[in-house]
């Protein structure tokens, strides 16, 4: 069993808008993001919400996603992930970390992840693009009581670093698993993309 969890608790600050909300295509952001990773095999979709939660939760509302909220969510990306594996299945085999503003997102980089990850049934996978690398990551969970142990002010680095002879980098053909939207400017460029690639 395979569960994600999509991030989409954020304040939106600098982008001055809720972001999670912001229209994409047929969809708002976050639901685009959800709409990807439910063509894919992916057995469960968590997402975390916090700020102005409900309104979001109303817009999934008609997705076949758990909605969870964090109450720490003002303490960041640690506590929303923390509370995201706390609320995934206890018997899932692996956990997919997912960005809830990366709405250019595609399927088929989930799905390699999600074959390398079944070719080994252990470590972590991060995909990469011209060396540098992205999101979403896909992890073994073994890893749970680490993540879940992780102080405040702690970070996901802490968790690599702690295991890097199990990370498996996979090269991918696409530069969006580096890109996600946190000003306006980034919202704009995500849709201009979109409409070159719909043209």
């Amino acid at each position: 069993m395979i569960s994600a969890i999509v991030l989409g608790a954020g304040l939106s600050q600098r982008m001055g808008t809720l972001k999670q909300l912001l229209p994409f295509g047929n969809h708002t952001v976050i639901e685009q993001v959800v709409s990807v990773l439910s063509t894919c095999t992916i057995d469960e979709i968590v997402v975390v919400l916090g700020h102005r939660h409900a309104e979001i939760a109303q817009v999934l509302s008609k997705w076949h996603v758990q909605v969870s909220l964090n109450p720490r969510y003002i303490d960041g990306m640690l506590a929303s992930l923390q509370h995201g594996w706390r609320n995934v299945h206890p018997a899932t085999n692996a956990v997919m970390h997912v960005l809830g503003d990366q709405p250019q997102l595609e399927p088929s980089v989930v799905e390699q992840l999600v074959t390398a990850y079944r070719a080994k049934n252990d470590g972590i996978f991060i995909p990469t693009f011209g060396g540098r690398r992205g999101h979403p990551i896909l992890l073994d969970a073994q890893i749970r009581k680490e993540i879940l142990a992780l102080d405040q002010g702690a970070t996901m680095r802490d968790v690599m670093r702690a295991h890097i002879d199990d990370i498996h980098t996979l090269s991918v053909n696409t530069d969006s698993i580096l890109r996600d939207m946190d000003t306006w400017d980034d919202y704009q460029r995500e849709i201009e993309l979109r409409q070159q690639v719909m043209a």
